[in-house]
């Protein structure tokens, strides 16, 4: 058992996260994740609805009655986003742990934290920590250069910012960015983290509510199968490397052209049905870290948790503790 900071505090089994992800973050995984003893997060806005979420939260209470989260990410949209009402759905339904992303969650966190709700706060950058701190959250889910998704403009590894948040701030951190393995956590440990987030490893699970297609992908896939796009808007995004995220970066290299030129390919809606649903690979845009290289089979979330702890443990108690010499 390797208890740290996260686990005491949020009264997790083990230090492994499985953070927000839009589309595959729903009932089937996140409790599947919570039975491993991990810490889950449902995805909110995969939800169309705050109705919508408060039917996946009671789905996933029936799958599992260990601790699972909500994972509300907070961006500027077209049409207005009800965020104070799916909040209240996640108040009502007694949830524990939150997880913010995207803008910052002040506006949020007066109700969350009145109804006892603990927040961890995804951030990509030493001074983004510093202020979700100041702000009041609970813990920092920090987000290295590797991670699928948006990983800031700064490209700072997670070998380099992890430490670096540690050294500024005083809470619990969970790494997240190139995780996928035992030795991984070790690692991450090492640097002053308290758990670790993985989102790609858990994509590739048994219990994963996507297509197989995308689940052999991952396995097949290396460190270099991924694209950073819409890096020209400042709004820098990894990817799989596909047709269509290969198309968006030749529109991105011509002079003149805007987000309204890649908008169609960029759908998620696209993705979300053409790729994690159908299978169909190179019609879409899918999120993917640098990790995939680290993930060689498709298991249950049970047997990935497993086998991280067993390999974490074996690595502290044999390798590392045999290259101190007395």
């Amino acid at each position: 058992m390797i208890s740290t900071r996260f686990t005491q505090e949020f009264d997790i089994e083990h230090p492994i996260v499985c953070g927000g992800m839009t589309g595959a973050g729903r009932a089937v995984l996140i409790a599947a994740v919570a039975n491993a003893g991990a810490l889950g997060f449902l995805s909110a806005l995969t939800q169309p609805t705050p109705a919508a979420l408060d039917e996946e939260i009671r789905r996933t209470k029936a799958l599992t009655d260990r601790p699972f989260g909500v994972n509300l990410t907070i961006l500027p949209t077209i049409a207005p986003v009800p965020y104070d009402e799916y909040c209240q759905v996640i108040i009502d339904n007694g949830i524990s742990i939150v997880e913010t992303a995207g803008s910052s969650p002040k506006d949020h966190l007066p109700s969350l934290k009145s109804a006892g709700i603990k927040v961890i706060h995804k951030t990509v950058a030493v001074r983004h920590s510093i202020s979700a701190q100041k702000l009041g959250v609970d813990a920092l889910s920090v987000d290295g250069f590797e991670c699928a998704g948006h990983p800031g403009e700064d490209d700072v590894s997670s070998l380099v910012l992890i430490p670096a948040v540690a050294a500024r701030t005083d809470l619990p951190i969970i790494a997240s960015g190139g995780f996928a393995t035992g030795a991984g956590l070790v690692a991450a440990l090492a640097l002053g983290a308290d758990a670790i987030n993985m989102g790609t490893r858990f994509v590739a699970t048994a219990e994963a509510p996507v297509h197989r297609n995308v689940k052999d992908r991952i396995v097949a896939n290396t460190e270099r199968d991924t694209n950073l796009i819409f890096r020209k808007f400042r709004n820098t995004a990894r990817v799989a490397k596909n047709a269509v995220s290969d198309e968006i970066l030749d529109v991105e290299k011509r002079e003149g052209t805007t987000f309204e030129d890649i908008a169609s390919l960029a759908s998620g809606a696209r993705g979300r049905q053409n790729v994690l649903a159908e299978g169909r690979m190179d019609d879409g845009l899918w999120w993917v870290g640098q990790s995939q290289a680290l993930v060689t089979d498709i298991l249950t979330c049970a047997d990935v948790v497993k086998q991280i702890i067993n390999d974490a443990e074996e690595l502290i108690d044999r390798r590392l503790t045999g290259l101190v010499a007395f």
